[in-house]
């Protein structure tokens, strides 16, 4: 759906907090956590993530969401694995919303969230310890404003971070997301899109934190189509994970094909990845976004102040498009590295 106003184009910067610095480590890379609930297209973004040198991929934290917690840190380890990262340290935590009960995506996943390829039952080890401490201590133990989180799912994990360890607001250097819609509505109820509504308190608890914020909405994603001829061409790269990524795809796809009636479904996830590597692809403008928690019939909707017609301050950078052809071009080259 077009909107009826023109976009900026994205640059990053500007919506960072000044003094933001890159990893510690390694300056020429980027510090993130992938918090995730895989999900074919979560695996798509782990993997993109993974193959990208621009990034340090501090580590992996499920959350359940898409399926259960006892299958998204297994799937989360298996993308790793499939990456040829078993060295890649992945948590467990939250395995439940902070106040309403899990909703589950299997008719959209498949059962085990990763239906399509068969990928093995994963060798390396689940860390010790909870994914949210995991979160507070790296963040405590950088600098400041040198760890971006990139939240893939439900935002339980990070909410729950930020209740246990407010100092961390402060410390985070931006939080980058897939969730929510204005335009275009939801896809898990006429309002509210599928990782908002599983966890809609802890949505709240994040875009009231004053943490710079960028997010990937339905607006954005649903133009995002993996089409024939982009599935097509991750095939052509004949290798081990771009033919398991295409098979995910191809799984993953079929729901909203018969939805919406589309050559291919919105590949979601992937936006957050692509969008730290290549701005410039996605065009949006910062708004005040409120989330519903009040309502049943529409909880969970992401209220976008996209035209600017209250004095909320703006939260949030909304993307609102995607040169899609670009965006297919970036996770092919990629995902043909690993």
């Amino acid at each position: 759906m077009a909107f009826a106003a023109p976009f900026s184009m994205v640059t990053r910067a500007g919506n960072f907090k000044k003094g933001s610095t890159v990893s510690d480590d390694n300056p020429s890379k980027r510090a993130i956590i992938i918090d995730t609930d895989p999900g074919q297209d979560d695996a798509i973004a782990i993997l993109l993530a993974l193959a990208s040198p621009e990034l340090e991929v501090l580590g992996i934290t499920a959350v359940a969401g898409n399926v259960p917690l006892e299958l998204t840190q297994t799937n989360a380890r298996k993308i790793c694995e499939l990456a040829g990262r078993p060295d890649m340290r992945v948590f467990a935590g939250a395995s439940r919303p902070l106040v309403r009960p899990l909703v589950t995506a299997e008719y959209v996943h498949g059962k085990t969230g990763l239906d399509g390829p068969v990928l093995p039952e994963p060798e390396m080890a689940l860390e010790d310890g909870f994914a949210v401490d995991f979160i507070i201590d790296t963040i405590r133990a950088r600098p400041n404003q040198s760890v971006t989180l990139c939240a893939l799912g439900p935002l339980t994990n990070i909410a729950l971070a930020l209740v246990k360890a407010p100092d961390i607001a402060a410390k985070i250097r931006e939080i980058v997301l897939m969730g929510g819609g204005f335009f275009e509505g939801g896809n898990v109820t006429p309002a509210a899109e599928f990782n908002i509504y599983v966890d809609p308190h802890a949505a709240t608890t994040v875009f009231e934190a004053g943490i710079p914020i960028v997010m990937a909405p339905l607006d954005c994603t649903h133009k995002a189509l993996t089409t024939r001829a982009r599935e097509a061409a991750l095939r052509a790269k004949k290798t081990p994970v771009c033919d398991a990524a295409a098979d995910l795809i191809d799984f993953f796809e079929r729901f909203d094909e018969d939805k919406y009636g589309t050559d291919g479904g919105p590949l979601h996830d992937p936006c957050v990845i692509a969008y730290l590597l290549q701005p410039t692809l996605f065009k949006g403008r910062h708004c005040n976004v409120s989330i519903e928690t009040t309502s049943e019939l529409t909880m969970g909707m992401t209220v976008i102040d996209w035209w600017g017609v209250t004095d909320l301050p703006k939260n949030a950078l909304v993307l609102g498009d995607v040169d899609a052809g670009g965006f297919f071009d970036l996770i092919t080259e990629r995902l043909a590295t690993l």
